[in-house]
């Protein structure tokens, strides 16, 4: 296994090698290009008075030049790709160190209705999904945030063979994960999608055919010109009628050229990555069923955009003020290569979202490989049967420094409830949300920050972080109510992993103290199973009548007039409260 540390410096100091010498080459390359130019302005400007003589040098200079130009475009793409490349290691060096809350956030996923992503700080500054995702793609960080979001419990070991075997391929991730930031498109993949669908054709194969029979006239009348047959008063009305051809359509033909400028650069994106994922051997189940579709009957799908590449590249030549008078003029150009680039629009425009997504599935893959690959010392949580909802050993938050970090045992059985009291800051709801997280990545496949997770799958839903609405009209415990309102449903319908914190927190103690009881209660009668933060101690006593609660906290201690947090979680009733000591220590109370 390869240290992850390592693996990113040294590639970072290998593409800073390369890109030194891409700039030379480049260097090179745009002289040698000037110089070609120049040769040819030169050429036309000492034979001007021989027609003859002109159009001899633009069929003979015009194709080295298309070839250093092409030549340019590659390097250029090449640099662009390696800067891709460093920037990638640097972030994963600056996030091995703790830094990463300069990473898109995902804040458009932020629902706080959802089951559990709101409570848990799932999305947003500082969140799980901002440490994991690398994605720049809107519709790839989508897919990574339904995959996290899912609550889904089938198929796990398949998640985690997908997860393991990306693991150990840092190399292809790197690739995939370049090509798709190299997607420079200003508009999101959807909008590429439904431009497809909708777009309108405005040539048809009477024109394509056309201008195949006006380019062999084209030529023959070239031919006679050069043998001295025609005079070139009839080369000069040909090239005209060629241009009047093309002039009919040019406000068409620019306004598909304008279009094809936005999205062309995604499409050369996704042939990149289609391909990655093509010539890629993969050996787990997932990855193999999801690759199958980017072979449809057999066919590449990369193969297929590139087809399309090639004639966008060859209608953009004529942006080339030479090819696009000699070409529209004696070749019809713009609206030959306007029809093959209309004719696969016709043909691929409904299975292009399918490709699509597909890439954007082995994008969020990616992310989940890339962040076990960053922790080699969690592990992939066993999956039982056998009633144990949890046994997790060495148990923390993947989010918080090994350097700070405070570990826990933690075992649950199914249909076991845990009260868990405790001073103020002295990690309940820390707790709570490692739980919730690490049911969370366990349920994705993911592996989870401990030393050993035993886990029988099981949905999560949660209340930890309640709001009023103005725009609703609902206050604060009205919202509360709704929330719990919500579990009881869905514990009617499916069995779920309980988290709350501090319920009924918008009424008094003593109506909050009955309340609570009562709906811990309920919990215990449907078999639910989970936990439940509480600053309540009465709320303990219910393990006196129910045998599957069980009484955990978390302690402080007052030493030389210092507040002392161990972050252990210990069986029994918390003794140690320090709201006072707190009040007092901040000088807010005598």
């Amino acid at each position: 296994m390869k240290i992850p540390q390592t693996y990113y410096q040294q590639q970072l100091e290998k593409y800073q090698i390369d890109l030194k010498k891409l700039k030379t080459k480049s260097l090179r390359i745009s002289v040698l290009r000037l110089f070609i130019f120049a040769v040819l302005i030169y050429a036309i400007y000492h034979y001007h008075t021989s027609a003859h003589a002109i159009l001899l040098i633009l069929l003979g200079g015009i194709p080295v030049f298309l070839f250093l130009v092409s030549q340019t475009e590659n390097i250029k793409e090449a640099v662009a790709k390696t800067r891709e490349f460093i920037k990638l290691n640097q972030t994963e060096l600056k996030v091995l160190n703790g830094n990463y809350n300069f990473l898109p956030a995902g804040e458009k996923f932020i629902n706080p209705e959802h089951y559990f992503s709101y409570d848990i700080d799932l999305f947003g500054q500082a969140s799980f999904f901002q440490y994991i995702n690398r994605s720049s793609r809107f519709s790839a960080q989508k897919m990574l945030a339904d995959l996290l979001t899912s609550n889904d419990i089938q198929h796990i070991e398949k998640k985690q063979n997908a997860i393991k075997e990306l693991t150990g391929k840092p190399d292809w991730r790197q690739k995939f994960l370049v090509s798709s930031r190299l997607n420079t498109s200003k508009i999101k993949t959807g909008q590429v999608t439904n431009w497809f669908q909708k777009y309108q054709a405005f040539t048809d194969a009477k024109m394509y055919y056309g201008s195949m029979l006006f380019s062999l006239v084209s030529l023959v009348v070239m031919v006679l010109f050069y043998m001295h047959l025609i005079p070139e008063k009839i080369l000069m009305i040909w090239i005209l009628l060629g241009l009047g051809i093309v002039g009919k359509y040019v406000k068409k033909i620019h306004k598909l050229s304008g279009e094809l400028d936005l999205i062309m650069p995604a499409l050369h994106s996704y042939k990149q990555l289609m391909e990655l994922i093509e010539t890629e051997d993969f050996k787990s189940k997932l990855l193999q069923d999801k690759k199958a579709g980017a072979t449809p009957e057999g066919k590449p799908v990369s193969q297929l955009i590139n087809r399309f590449l090639k004639l966008y590249q060859q209608k953009e030549y004529s942006n080339n003020i030479i090819i696009k008078l000699v070409g529209n003029a004696l070749f019809l150009y713009d609206l030959f290569t306007s029809y093959r680039l209309e004719q696969w629009m016709a043909k691929h425009k409904q299975e292009v979202a399918g490709w699509f997504a597909l890439t954007d599935f082995f994008e969020a893959y990616t992310n989940l490989g890339g962040f076990a690959f960053n922790h080699p010392a969690y592990v992939f949580p066993k999956l039982n049967h056998s009633g144990t909802v949890i046994n997790a050993q060495q148990f923390g938050h993947p989010l918080i420094s090994a350097s700070k970090r405070v570990n826990n045992e933690f075992y649950i059985r199914k249909n076991e409830f845990y009260i868990i009291t405790g001073a103020n800051m002295a990690g309940k709801s820390t707790f709570l949300r490692t739980v919730s997280l690490g049911i969370v990545m366990a349920n994705s496949g993911l592996p989870v920050c401990a030393q050993s997770f035993d886990y029988q799958p099981i949905k999560l839903i949660t209340s930890m972080r309640t709001s009023d609405s103005l725009s609703k009209e609902e206050s604060y415990f009205f919202s509360e109510l709704k929330r719990l309102q919500f579990i009881v449903k869905e514990i009617e319908k499916e069995e779920y992993f309980i988290v709350l914190d501090e319920i009924l927190k918008g009424t008094n103690s003593k109506d909050k103290a009955i309340g609570s009881k009562k709906f811990m209660e309920k919990l215990i009668r449907s078999n639910s199973t989970g936990i439940i933060a509480t600053h309540d101690l009465s709320l303990c006593e219910l393990a006196d009548y129910y045998p599957a609660i069980k009484n955990n906290f978390f302690d402080a201690e007052i030493i030389n007039d210092e507040l002392f947090f161990d972050y252990r979680l210990k069986t029994g009733i918390c003794q140690n409260m320090n709201a006072s000591f707190l009040l007092k220590k901040m000088k807010i109370t005598e």
